[in-house]
């Protein structure tokens, strides 16, 4: 693979004044010469005012966070990321890629998760270009790749997860969201390697059932939150009726047999487990009628 090596370039200040220079003194020598009408010395220093001329070609600048690869006739001898004012050869083809953080969100997709019910999900990714000869040379157009590959990284992503965990530990795309981050990062880090980009963050942005079965997963998903309120409701019951019958026999308050708990622990049980306030009925014998 082409990996990116520093080009030393000249600084562009002192190469402007030594062409303006060269160019004064050439074009001096050119009045001077045609009044002495020296063919050969004028063609010399016209020469060296074409070449001079031609030299202010090769000025270039680079900004911050930026930098300039440079081909000689088809070959890559190397990129400038100082930030300035340089020369470099004027034949020299200078080519700019930015280093700066580059972010972008991807169309929201349709994939079937690994139970395979299908979700809308999308990402942000935030990158930037590490290596310029991989990115322009490696590939034939890094910001197009990026864009590619990140969409196949979040499919991939997607299918490799359930939507919603169903058992213990079980990593989820809703309910897992940093675990999903690392394995997006580190697949598309894979993928993008080659392209001499490197991964800064990437996160699911957008995740939801597809619409053709949204209303169902709504209605599967409130079943679950019933069934979990039931569940830690009958506990916190289970756990008042036997503080209660604790309470009432080490205090003495009343002796009750076997059937008699059974037949209070019921009743208590239907009053703190209904969703409807109780209506109680006053028994005005005893407990035995």
């Amino acid at each position: 693979m082409l990996r990116e090596r520093v080009y030393r370039a000249t600084n562009g200040y002192v190469m402007t004044l030594v062409n303006f220079v060269v160019l004064s003194v050439a074009i001096w020598q050119i009045v001077a010469r045609a009044e002495t009408g020296n063919a050969f010395l004028i063609v010399f220093w016209s020469i060296v005012t074409a070449l001079a001329s031609l030299s202010f070609a090769g000025l270039f600048t680079v900004q911050p966070n930026e930098a300039k690869a440079l081909t000689l006739f088809g070959a890559y001898k190397g990129s400038v990321r100082a930030a300035g004012f340089w020369w470099a050869n004027p034949f020299m083809y200078k080519r700019r890629v930015s280093l700066r953080a580059r972010n972008f969100e991807t169309a929201k997709l349709k994939v079937n998760d690994s139970h395979s019910n299908p979700v809308d999900i999308g990402a942000i990714v935030v990158w930037r270009v590490v290596d310029s000869a991989e990115a322009l040379f490696e590939v034939d157009d890094y910001e197009n790749f990026v864009r590619v590959q990140s969409e196949s990284a979040v499919r991939a992503l997607a299918s490799s997860f359930p939507y919603d965990a169903h058992t213990p530990n079980e990593v989820a795309l809703s309910t897992n969201p940093d675990e999903i981050a690392t394995s997006l990062h580190k697949a598309l880090q894979e993928r993008l390697q080659k392209a001499g980009v490197e991964i800064i963050e990437a996160r699911i942005s957008h995740l939801a059932y597809a619409q053709e079965i949204a209303s169902a997963m709504l209605r599967r998903q409130q079943a679950n939150a019933i069934i979990a309120a039931r569940q830690r409701i009958v506990e916190g019951a289970v756990y008042m009726v036997e503080n209660a019958l604790t309470m009432l026999a080490e205090r003495a308050v009343v002796s009750l047999d076997n059937e008699r708990k059974a037949a209070m622990v019921s009743n208590l049980l239907v009053v703190l487990c209904s969703d409807r306030d109780a209506q109680p009925i006053v028994n005005t014998g005893t407990i035995y009628q």
